[in-house]
């Protein structure tokens, strides 16, 4: 079931230009059984390589915008070896919920799908779009272990005027230098499982190339759309797994305002 997983993990990348790591970390962490905090480690060089292996196919199709990767990908491995280090102080389950919330807005980003950007000239982002966007997100990808695809494809093709299958392209470049940072963050962290992570990756390295090739031919509003209704279904499994830390901290909001109120 695990690499079964992990097939469908490298469809979802090739695809979409993202989705992938932020259906490794639960199939690491409910399926495989690792600790929270070294899922959200391992999926990163397994997304980092994917990544990289999908990137070169769409840049030797012309579906990468170099400018735009090299920089929003140079400022989110600024990001996410931030991120991965600050995630030294977060336990293992507040990490998981922060990842489900996240879920949550990606479903809802997935949802509310922009359309395909025209043939026309593809715009170019500003640096002053691009710093905030490429920061944020590998703060993300260092915390919880996520691409960010699923937040910089839609940039691309709204902010930046991209085709969506040079949006794709371009997002694979980003992530796999966003998730190749994040990994150098953890080292020394955490151990690193090579037994699982090296078929695990080699699996969704075949998974990405059949996905890109199905991506020639499929609606991608349709695929974006069905992707984002499984995350909202994984992201309420890890809320579901992980109710009694959501039920103690809202327990404790309650009772803090209730504290405030009274004086």
């Amino acid at each position: 079931m695990i690499f079964a997983f992990a097939l469908v993990i490298g469809v979802a990348l090739g695809l979409l230009g993202g989705g992938g790591s932020i259906l490794t970390v639960p199939v690491f962490t409910y399926v495989a059984g690792l600790d929270p905090k070294v899922a959200i480690a391992s999926s990163l060089p397994v997304i980092a390589v994917t990544s990289a292996v999908g990137a070169f196919g769409h840049w030797r199709a012309r579906n990468v915008q170099p400018r735009t990767a090299l920089i929003f990908g140079g400022l989110a491995m600024l990001g996410g070896f931030a991120g991965a280090r600050l995630a030294a102080w977060l336990t293992g389950a507040v990490q998981m919920l922060l990842f489900a919330v996240i879920m949550l807005g990606a479903s809802i980003s997935m949802f509310r799908a922009a359309p395909e950007a025209s043939s026309g000239t593809a715009q170019r982002l500003s640096f002053g779009t691009l710093l905030p966007l490429g920061l944020g997100v590998g703060l993300l990808t260092g915390l919880v272990g996520v691409g960010g695809g699923f937040l910089i494809v839609p940039a691309l093709a709204q902010l930046g005027g991209l085709p969506m299958h040079v949006a794709v392209g371009t997002s694979l470049l980003v992530i796999a230098m966003n998730s190749a940072a994040g990994t150098l963050g953890y080292l020394g962290q955490v151990r690193f499982p090579m037994a699982l992570l090296a078929p695990f990756t080699a699996l969704a390295v075949g998974g990405i190339l059949i996905g890109a090739r199905l991506g020639r031919s499929l609606s991608q509003r349709t695929l974006r759309r069905g992707f984002a209704t499984l995350l909202l279904v994984v992201a309420a499994f890890i809320l579901f797994q992980n109710r009694a830390v959501v039920i103690g901290a809202f327990a404790a909001s309650t009772s803090a305002a209730t504290v405030l109120s009274s004086h």
